[in-house]
């Protein structure tokens, strides 16, 4: 519920607070004072459209700050606490809007800066405002829908209907895609052949570009190699100048030293080896030398087989790996392409299957739903008896039909509203009604007949009363009551039938502070509240009798 509001510098609200009670509120007052902008401030709050021209005159900002109960159970609890505005466990939720000069809006849910379209979701959720020329959420078919499941207690059967259209909307969309690579496989399939015979062909190995890159090099410069062998051999044994016979020289040289000396007998064992190792670099020349042949045909070979791989580097993934990564992936995708078909009729199946459970839960709802509208308009239209439209005709509109197309999330029906305020005049769409009050009163109708299934917390009636006087007015008054028992309703009113009826009276006044007319709101109760409602029965000539007939008015209602 509503359980408190603050007004600030709104036109002529200079500075307003309230604390509003659950049950039956009514607003009034002179023409002019201010209830109707009470109104609009509240809708600020639920997403309604804002302007600088609502700021009172001198000041640079006005504000609008109310805080909510919301029961609980209500899906907006959900929601706020999927948002992080709402913890856990908590439930009071106090919205803020400032509007500026400059056009600028803030919104604070919980004091969390939010953007003005998150205030939408209140409005019709948590708030139903219904006012001369105001659109409620009533007026929109899906949410007629949504009400006349509601009347006949079809959540249930709903929620179980729209679990398997959503699964056989799912299932239709991966039949389609299977299709589609069915229709497309052979193609497709062409395709990956082509490219699985190329790398099978290919047959690339992880390290082979790095061997082939070196015979490059070595057969790339085989003529200076042969030159650079034939030098290192020369070195080594040519005779006079070559290592070999020096360190012969040498070693003959150290032996004789260690026969006179055993201390160089480890220099010509070292020795001995240097020569044996010195042999041993001879000889691998000697073969490498043998082997050092120009192979202009081998060159071209790696030339053409470097080229190969760089090509498909390119087109496979950059790497040699990705591209052994790629011809894995292939094979994989051809195996999985043979059992296409068999998966395509595997679905076909299961699409079919869920078809059937589709048909029969949207006959099931289709036919509770048109058992539901005959009582719902039956109810409806007692209502509006009751509240001395007698004249007036109410039907629901529900449409069914056995096109596969007309399916949708909510089943295969489309729900209208119909209302005629005059005997006799064709039934028209509930949001083509013209007149305001009678809107209203269809409302209020509407409200009462669903008072035990509506999830709107807060309903508000704007002058609910236009154009209503004597027994329809206290048929009003009494409805409302009624209502507040299933809600929180606020009511402004210049009927002294309505306002008599209700649990709490609020009344809001001119004033002049400071050289400045403002508007003070008084919480009436006893002699000032009999006093109010005699007012409204005879203006400003209050007489004994008035206040008598004031006084009988309220002792009514309580009674």
């Amino acid at each position: 519920m509503l359980s408190a509001l603050r007004i600030s510098n709104f036109a002529i609200l200079g500075q307003l607070e309230i604390t509003i009670e659950p049950g039956f509120t009514v607003l009034t007052g002179e023409t002019g004072a201010g209830k109707s902008l009470l109104i609009d401030a509240i809708e600020l709050l639920v997403g309604g459209r804002a302007s600088s021209d609502q700021i009172r005159f001198g000041e640079e900002e006005a504000s609008v700050e109310a805080v909510f109960e919301i029961p609980g159970g209500h899906p907006l609890l959900v929601t706020l606490r999927e948002q992080g505005v709402m913890g856990a466990t908590g439930n009071q939720l106090v919205v803020r809007r400032v509007i500026t000069r400059s056009g600028r809006n803030r919104v604070y849910l919980n004091g969390v800066m939010s953007p003005v379209h998150a205030l939408e979701v209140l409005g019709g959720t948590l708030i139903d405002i219904h006012g001369q020329h105001d659109q409620q959420s009533l007026l929109r078919p899906a949410t007629q829908l949504e009400v006349l499941d509601a009347f006949g207690h079809l959540q249930s059967l709903r929620d179980r209907y729209q679990e398997q259209y959503r699964e056989w909307m799912h299932l239709r969309q991966v039949r389609e895609t299977l299709a589609t690579k069915v229709r497309e496989v052979a193609q497709y399939e062409e395709y990956l052949r082509f490219q699985q015979r190329e790398l099978e062909e290919a047959a690339l190995r992880v390290d082979e570009e790095e061997m082939l890159q070196s015979e490059r090099r070595r057969l790339g410069a085989i003529h200076r190699l042969s030159e650079l062998t034939a030098e290192a051999q020369a070195s080594l044994v040519e005779r006079g100048g070559g290592v070999l016979p020096i360190l012969t020289v040498a070693e003959r040289a150290l032996g004789e030293m260690a026969k006179l000396d055993s201390m160089m007998q480890e220099s010509v064992r070292l020795l001995s080896e240097a020569k044996v190792l010195v042999r041993e670099v001879t000889d691998r020349l000697r073969d490498y030398a043998s082997r050092l042949d120009a192979d202009p045909e081998r060159l071209a070979a790696i030339e053409d087989r470097l080229a190969l791989i760089q090509r498909l580097k390119k087109k496979y993934g950059g790497t040699v790996e990705a591209v052994l990564e790629t011809h894995r992936r292939i094979r994989e995708e051809l195996e999985h392409l043979h059992h296409a078909d068999d998966q395509l009729s595997q679905c076909d199946h299961q699409v079919r299957e869920r078809w059937m459970h589709v048909v029969q839960l949207a006959d099931e709802l289709s036919k509770k739903r048109q058992e539901t509208a005959r009582q719902m308009t039956h109810s409806v239209r007692q209502e509006l008896d009751a509240l001395k439209m007698e004249g007036a005709q109410f039907h629901i509109e529900l449409q069914t039909s056995a096109q596969d197309d007309a399916y949708g999330v909510d089943g295969r029906d489309r729900v209208e509203f119909l209302f005629s305020a005059n005997k006799g005049e064709p039934l028209k769409p509930l949001s083509r009604v013209a007149s305001g009050g009678e809107l209203s009163r269809v409302m209020l109708a509407l409200k009462s007949a669903l008072a035990g299934v509506d999830q709107v917390p807060v309903i508000i009636f704007d002058e609910i009363d236009a154009g209503v006087g004597g027994a329809a007015a206290g048929a009003i008054g009494r409805r409302l009551k009624a209502l507040g028992r299933c809600h929180q309703v606020l009511c402004v009113t210049h009927l002294p039938q309505v306002a008599s009826q209700a649990d709490h009276h609020w009344c809001l006044e001119k004033a002049v502070m400071n050289n400045r007319t403002t508007t003070v709101v008084r919480l009436l109760k006893g002699d000032s509240r009999e006093k109010e409602i005699a007012r409204m029965l005879a203006g400003d000539a209050i007489t004994k009798k008035v206040r008598a007939t004031a006084a009988e008015l309220i002792s009514g209602a309580n009674e």
